[in-house]
């Protein structure tokens, strides 16, 4: 559920915002063929399909169905197989098996997204406070799912032998490498952090409580793909005094040798994206790493994770919709630093700090309610937003969270280090 202490956005604005949302999704299935969309490559991902179809539940659920007299639904079958988590909504189909759902096919399913969305923008003018409010979280909610949806492809784009591209790109222009990583120091002090209560956040992101700062600094970019190349060829991978012992597990049952997607080809690293396979660019951000390779990262490095307050105090001063994050549908990846420290988008920078409650959480009454506050135990925090993530979507108060295994998504590094 969201926190919001500011008015409503009026309903013209609501409509503006909710058609280019969903007109966006759209676009980033575009490419994709009916086959395309129902394959599942593993089970922390979804169809293209499924994405489509739950955002959609979800708008004709929380919307629909509670604040529209004498709506029915579109089908009867869609709540049972596109629910997600949601247990006050009853039973749902096992998330491991969604690429079974072969049918509805994608044409039935843009069908179901221009029902609804037609049936929300006819009620729009009549609908009450709370019913707007929910529109709007749908709207964020579906931003997450946008760059979800972005990631699943990739990921099962690179379990094809073939590699295909999803979005043919241009030859990349090699670049000069950023200078060598500077350090931003910060005294010990006591800071605020969680949502400001200005605009949408999320309820994970609230209260706003005081926090005490030890002094540290945090490195003035993240780290690139030719420190991590270097990282490896000094055996980070092969040495496990730099490891936990969960990751150093993980690495050796998993047979963990580079970032996901790389591989040696022509005696060089390569990556695969959404442009295909490609040489990596040694100036760009690494990513694609898990929590238990950042942590080893950077204790070679001789350095930490950043805590998110560390992080949130210092990307407070800078703009929340700068830097690299998606604008349109497209072939979305890091791009080398440019301009001065870049705290928002190319990676979803891990940190040092589980995902836990805030003092003072309260999650709120019925389904919305688990919207975050259930995922509370055994994830870590990553802020910033990344080059997948839709511009305009996070601010510096933004609380990501993964499991320490998971690399699929566009997750990169930022050193700290106590001062």
């Amino acid at each position: 559920m969201r926190v919001q202490t500011a008015p409503s956005p009026d309903r013209g604005e609501l409509a503006t915002r909710f058609q280019a949302v969903r007109g966006l999704t759209v676009a980033l299935v575009a490419p994709l063929s009916d086959a395309d969309a129902t394959a599942q490559s593993m089970d922390d991902a979804s169809p293209a399909k499924w994405h489509l179809a739950h955002t959609t539940w979800f708008l004709e659920t929380f919307v629909l169905r509670d604040f529209v007299a004498g709506y029915g639904l579109y089908d009867d079958r869609f709540p049972f197989l596109f629910n997600s988590y949601y247990e006050a909504e009853g039973q749902r189909h096992a998330r491991n098996r969604r690429g079974m759902v072969t049918r509805p096919t994608l044409d039935e399913i843009l069908a179901y997204r221009a029902h609804v969305d037609a049936a929300v923008l006819a009620a729009l003018s009549e609908l009450p406070e709370a019913a707007r409010d929910l529109i709007t979280l749908g709207c964020h909610h579906e931003e997450q799912h946008q760059e979800l949806l972005l990631t699943d492809i990739l990921h099962l784009m690179a379990q094809n032998p073939a590699e295909p591209a999803v979005w043919p790109a241009a030859r990349k222009v090699p670049v000069a490498m950023p200078a060598p990583i500077g350090w931003i120091e910060r005294a010990a002090e006591l800071v605020e952090i969680g949502h400001t209560g200005e605009g949408f956040a999320f309820d994970a992101e609230a209260p706003r409580h005081p926090t005490l700062l030890s002094a540290h600094a945090l490195a003035d970019r993240t780290v690139t793909n030719g420190e991590w190349a270097a990282f490896i060829a000094d055996g980070g991978y092969a040495e496990p005094r730099h490891w936990l012992s969960d990751g150093w597990a993980w690495v050796r049952r998993e047979a963990i040798v580079a970032p996901l997607y790389w591989e040696q080809r022509d005696g060089g690293w390569t990556r695969f994206g959404l442009d295909g396979r490609r040489a990596i660019d040694p100036a760009a951000p690494v990513t694609h790493v898990s929590f238990y390779e950042a942590d080893a990262y950077a204790s070679w490095a001789g350095a930490r994770l950043p805590t998110e307050a560390e992080w949130e105090a210092a990307a407070s001063a800078h703009d929340p919709l700068g830097g690299n994050q998606m604008d349109r549908a497209g072939p979305v990846e890091p791009r080398p630093a440019a301009g001065g420290p870049a705290f928002f988008g190319d990676v979803w920078e891990w940190t040092g700090s589980a995902f836990r409650p805030y003092p003072g959480f309260r999650a709120v009454e019925g389904a919305v309610g688990e919207y975050n506050g259930k995922f509370m135990s055994g994830q870590c925090v990553l802020r910033g937003g990344s080059c997948a993530t839709p511009r305009g979507h996070a601010r510096a108060s933004y609380r990501n969270f993964f499991y320490p295994h998971q690399r699929w998504q566009f997750t990169g590094v930022r050193l700290a280090k106590d001062l």
